[in-house]
């Protein structure tokens, strides 16, 4: 291999004093001079193998050349230097390996920490990509680094009513469903139901209606008064609440329970008035009470819970009632006044009356009228009648006691126990006989409050409770229509509001019997 070296370095040298040897004389014409062309031709033919192997040295050393760029470019390789807040974590191949090493430190997390959500992420990480010759990244140290730079934190569902954090719980999931078993505390069982939506304190109710027979109801919606929000944050680890606990908080507002033992002299409205609750409340906390029978020693649940949350549902309701029968008179002025001889016997008719129910927690908040359908018309009895008037008479057609009223609580069994009337609500409070007739009692009753009766002279008889004022007295004749009070809030009353009956042969009935919008 050295004698080759030398021959080739040697080599050159030779072509040069060949070439020099064989120089020849160019003349003006293009003629060569014969002698020096024979010897360079005569040289040629003696160095021609030397040539020879010159030249293919010299293809060797190009080729050779060419060969160590491409092995360098194949052991030249990009490698990614990993930053973290300008910190140098290590380097990787590919920035990928970093995105699944974020992805499996979370899984690694949320194994290890089953009760909390614990995770990290790429935010402050970058890349410095640089070209090296045979660089190897050092993935396993990088990520080794990465776990020193990077903490983990934790994450959870902030449950927030009306802008206020009531409990901080793992995640959306579970905030969600402690949502969900406190609506479902006060979802009514109905035959049918709609999309079920949680709605904002003046959240309006889908107004679609599927073809209810009587007896029949649906969900409307169902949502909570308040505005609730579940927020995802950064939190730490010692501010989460158990999950039952905190269904609870809600449930009851941490209200202590309160006992009380019945003595002596005990009845369900009196201890009502003594602790200033409502006699619903103890019906509600003690469902084994049956027709207000309490005895001496028994334990009465008076707890008045305050509930964080108010469970909104809105309901249609479908049932049958009767249309009270007109009779039509026939005047008979041989006949005292209030003197009826029946000629044809009436019939009562039936109407198919859809309620929209709105309930609070359970408590029912506004019962209104929305769609009447008349199922069977009532027949008209015909009778004599004397005309000989006695004042104070009713007509037997009974009108609304207030201006476009709204029902707040209907006829019949609502929460355990018979309500003997309709509760109205107005924005007009003036309260007008719905007959003519004659006051009978005006005064003061313990549930009743201010109240009014007045006997129609026919056998009916119609009640006004709660009131404020009365604008009228016993033995005074009222025609249809005169003020006679103000709506209140006096006795066992929740709020402001009428209660209006109308009685016959001393018997509730239900007044929308008599009452048609």
């Amino acid at each position: 291999m050295t004698a080759f070296t030398n021959w080739i370095k040697s080599t050159p040298a030779k072509c040069k004093q060949a070439a020099s040897k064989a120089r020849v004389i160019v003349t003006a014409k293009w003629q060569v001079v014969p002698a020096a062309t024979n010897k360079a031709f005569t040289w040629l033919r003696t160095y021609k193998f030397h040539l020879a192997a010159s030249f293919t040295a010299l293809g060797l050393i190009a080729a050779g050349t060419v060969g160590w760029k491409q092995y360098v470019d194949e052991n030249t390789h990009i490698l990614y230097h990993v930053m973290v807040n300008g910190q140098e974590a290590g380097t990787v191949s590919d920035p990928g390996e970093v995105t699944d090493y974020f992805s499996n430190r979370n899984k690694q997390l949320e194994e290890n920490a089953a009760n909390l959500h614990m995770m990290v992420d790429s935010q402050g990480v970058t890349f410095v990509s640089e070209r090296v010759y045979k660089g190897v990244p050092d993935k396993t140290a990088t990520f080794t680094k990465l776990d020193q730079l990077i903490t983990p934190y934790a994450m959870g569902a902030e449950l927030v009513i009306d802008g206020k954090t009531v409990g901080i719980v793992k995640d959306e999931q579970t905030a969600q469903q402690i949502l969900t078993e406190i609506e479902q505390k006060y979802v009514p069982d109905v035959k049918n139901t709609n999309e079920v939506r949680i709605l904002s304190a003046d959240g309006a109710p889908d107004s679609s209606s599927k073809d209810l027979q009587p007896g029949e109801s649906e969900l409307e919606s169902v949502g909570f008064a308040q505005d609730v929000k579940i927020n995802n944050a950064v939190i730490d680890p010692n501010q989460l609440v158990d999950p039952d606990a905190l269904l609870d908080k809600l449930v009851t507002g941490s209200v202590q329970p309160t006992k009380y033992t019945v003595v002596k002299g005990d009845c369900v409205s009196c201890i009502a008035k003594n602790f200033n609750i409502s006699k619903q409340v103890i019906y509600d906390n003690n469902s084994w009470i049956q027709d207000d029978m309490i005895r001496i020693g028994d334990v009465l649940d008076l707890t008045v819970l305050q509930p964080a949350l108010t469970v909104k549902t809105v309901e249609k309701v479908v049932e049958n009632q009767e249309i009270q029968y007109d009779t039509n008179y026939i005047k008979d002025d041989t006949l005292r006044a209030g003197t009826v001889i029946p000629i044809s016997p009436g019939k009562n008719g039936l109407k198919k009356v859809v309620f929209e129910v709105t309930k609070a927690n359970g408590q029912m908040q506004a019962e209104e009228v929305v769609d009447e359908e008349i199922l069977e018309e009532p027949v008209t009895a015909v009778a004599k009648k004397g005309t000989r008037v006695i004042l104070g008479e009713g007509t037997g057609k009974f009108a609304w006691p207030v201006v476009s009223p709204s029902i707040t609580s209907g006829f019949g069994y609502r929460w355990g126990a018979l309500h003997k009337g309709l509760d109205l609500v107005s924005k007009n409070r003036n309260i007008m006989a719905a007959d003519n007739g004659k006051v009978i009692t005006a005064g003061y009753k313990s549930d009743y409050g201010n109240y009014v009766v007045i006997d129609h002279l026919n056998g009916y008889q119609t009640w006004y409770a709660h009131m404020s004022t009365i604008y009228t007295s016993v033995g005074k004749i009222v025609e249809k229509g005169e003020k006679i009070g103000y709506m209140g809030a006096t006795g066992d009353a929740t709020g402001v509001h009428l209660h209006f009956e109308i009685r016959r042969s001393n018997a509730v009935e239900n007044p929308l019997k008599y009452l048609n919008r």
